[in-house]
């Protein structure tokens, strides 16, 4: 089990803007949302910008008192779509069920909102999923999170088994809110309160419904990029490998320069150059490596053009790429792919 650290950013900030989006928030008024997080405006705006445990239950702290509206984490859930999750939700999208979503979900939720955990349990054809926290929080930050989760997974389920789960039963830890009337619009199921966990329970057969939109291959593109980033989240987070590594995976391939890395790291770039060599890496070194899986993936496992993979791997000019890559293995990407496929 991967542990939490409330000091390791890791939550993407992008969750953060769509709660500024869903505030109707100006540019202006951007600080009054990350009062006492210690963030910048300019940060928030930066799409590699990550945020820990703390800074995040801050934020979303701030929102509820921005908002005046008790039900807010009801319209996030909702605003929170697959995209907003990168690759698990484009991995949970194409798994082939709803249980296999669900497993996603468990397994690499870490590497997205590390506020939470989901838990598993089959027992006489009914699944239960429970949900806890891994900070404490406030009654009011409790319910709106476990209520943007379930409209979260509600969403998903309707997507996969293709119309609404009214099997389902949600069990709050919260007492029923006086706009608990709203949860018809968000939630089709049986709603309860006063549970003593968060959990959802359905029928198993519903979970193994085929997903008409499942598609393997992406399925298994997804599913090695956020096992990558998992992996990366479980080394020792002390080491400045593991978290180039991790800005790296948490952009897109190439996307990040060694001036952007250590301002986003607070140092400089000589620091962070002789931090590396501590460690007996280099920043180029990493760059390499990182680009070298991901291309090597890319050519095993899908069917696209080589032109096509250098415009995935930030390369404008695919002779560019073909010549790192020789550099890389010793042959051409074609040369490559041949021999994997003989």
């Amino acid at each position: 089990m991967l542990t939490t650290n409330p000091d390791r950013a890791c939550i993407p900030s992008n969750y953060s803007r769509l709660i500024a989006r869903e505030l109707g928030l100006q540019p202006r008024e951007l600080r009054k949302l990350l009062h006492g997080t210690g963030l910048t405006v300019n940060q928030l705006l930066q799409e590699d910008t990550l945020l820990s445990p703390i800074q995040q239950v801050q934020v979303l702290q701030n929102s509820l008192t921005l908002a005046g509206d008790e039900a807010l984490g009801l319209q996030l859930g909702q605003r929170m779509t697959s995209p907003s999750h990168g690759a698990m939700g484009f991995l949970v999208n194409s798994s082939p069920d709803l249980l296999t979503a669900l497993k996603a979900f468990q397994t690499f939720l870490p590497t997205r909102l590390n506020l939470a955990k989901l838990d598993l349990s089959i027992r006489n054809q009914r699944l239960t999923v429970t949900c806890s926290f891994n900070l404490a929080l406030t009654a009011s930050l409790q319910r709106l999170l476990s209520e943007a989760f379930a409209v979260i997974f509600f969403d998903t389920a309707e997507f996969i088994i293709g119309r609404p789960l009214h099997e389902a039963v949600l069990a709050f830890a919260h007492a029923e809110p006086a706009y608990s009337e709203l949860y018809g619009r968000y939630l089709p199921c049986t709603v309860q309160f006063r549970s003593p966990v968060i959990a959802l329970e359905l029928p198993l057969p519903v979970c193994k419904v085929p997903n008409a939109s499942a598609n393997h291959e992406n399925y298994q593109l997804a599913l090695k990029q956020c096992q990558a980033m998992l992996d990366q989240l479980k080394a020792s987070d002390s080491g400045y490998r593991a978290r180039v590594q991790k800005a790296m995976l948490s952009t897109p391939p190439g996307a990040l320069c060694e001036d952007e890395i250590a301002a986003q790291l607070f140092i400089s770039k000589r620091t962070l150059a002789r931090r590396l060599n501590a460690e007996g890496t280099s920043f180029r070194a990493l760059r390499d490596q990182m680009l070298a899986q991901q291309a090597a993936g890319y050519l095993r496992d899908s069917p696209l053009a080589v032109e096509a993979i250098a415009e995935l791997m930030n390369y404008h000019d695919s002779a560019n790429f073909r010549r790192a890559f020789k550099r890389w293995f010793g042959v051409t990407p074609d040369e490559y792919r041949k021999r994997r496929s003989d």
